[in-house]
């Protein structure tokens, strides 16, 4: 009997069939562009294995959990889950995975360029190269000589802060879980916040990360400070954010990730010349694609083949599963 896929990512039933590499039979289920909820309660219903979203639309939300019959797991298509009720999707005993690391080495590229643009005002002054001007009184920061605080030392977090060391930062970081990466050093929230002259933020995106820097937050760190965000949008609080670099109370602003997307035309991130804006692409990568169909590819065949997913974020296995 064909394994039943339902896939909710921006993929066409050629490519979700090749992610099970001829191993494995498979019906393969496709949904509509968002918002389409009860077809996506349709699609799962039955399912064995589900793809979803990597652009974070399609939520599979208890209603949709409730509906799942045979699903064996959840297979997000993206680093963050956030779109995915996974402490619910507990409670049923099914499976949530992620696709951890497969996009780090481009969001940690990303992070490095929105870093150094700031520091060096390189698209300010190439916009005003551009409109005929010639101002040679900018003056920048070396990269080598600041302290960096990474919020999160993960897949994404750790990679930024091998780079940095080459650079001769100093490098800090705050992390839920031990981690070590050669040449940093673990500090808290408040120290980290305090001491950076770059704040990166590589922190999933959960009930206890969101707005995780807030205004009191922000009031702690340098009014030089430059903040880095290629997580999630909801874990800044972009009005408190806003308003610190209008006021001069923060020194400038990298956002990869916004807490609306697409980020509204009237936002006033798009008027502040302080701030570099990237519409979500940190993970767009011709290298970061590839590997991602290899990771989702081969946790689909780990279920079919009857051995254990990684990645799991929620705590289940095919063990405690239902």
């Amino acid at each position: 009997m064909p394994a039943r896929v339902t896939c909710l990512s921006p993929f066409d039933e050629a490519t979700v069939r090749g992610l099970f590499k001829g191993r494995h039979e498979v019906d393969v289920q496709l949904v509509p562009e968002p918002p389409c909820q009860d077809a996506v309660l349709k699609a799962v219903h039955e399912a064995h294995l589900v793809i979803a979203d990597k652009r974070h639309k399609h939520r599979i939300d208890r209603r949709v959990l409730e509906n799942m019959r045979n699903c064996q797991l959840i297979q997000q298509a993206a680093v963050g889950f956030d779109t995915i009720d996974h402490r619910a999707a507990a409670e049923y005993g099914i499976p949530v995975a992620n696709a951890a690391g497969y996009n780090k080495e481009s969001v940690a590229d990303l992070t490095i360029l929105m870093i150094l643009n700031l520091l060096r005002h390189a698209a300010f002054l190439d916009r005003d190269l551009r409109k005929g001007g010639w101002d040679r009184t900018h003056s920048g920061h070396q990269l080598g000589d600041l302290t960096v605080g990474i919020v999160g030392l993960g897949n994404v977090g750790a990679t930024v802060a091998r780079r940095l060391t080459g650079f001769g930062s100093r490098v800090i970081f705050t992390d839920a879980l031990p981690r070590e990466v050669p040449g940093t050093q673990p500090v808290d929230l408040d120290t980290l916040l305090r001491q950076s002259d770059v704040v990166c933020i590589h922190t999933p995106l959960d009930v206890d990360t969101e707005r995780l820097i807030d205004a009191e937050a922000i009031a702690k760190m340098k009014p030089t400070a430059v903040l880095i965000n290629a997580a999630r949008g909801p874990i800044v609080d972009e009005a408190a954010l806003v308003a610190a670099l209008r006021e001069g109370r923060l020194g400038g602003a990298g956002l990869d990730v916004f807490e609306t997307e697409p980020l509204p035309a009237d936002s006033p991130l798009r008027s502040l010349e302080n701030v570099f804006l990237s519409p979500h692409v940190g993970g767009n990568t011709f290298e970061a694609e590839s590997f991602l169909l290899e990771v989702v590819g081969a946790n689909l065949n780990r279920i079919l083949d009857g051995e254990e997913p990684v990645n799991i974020v929620n705590g289940v296995t095919r063990v405690t599963a239902r």
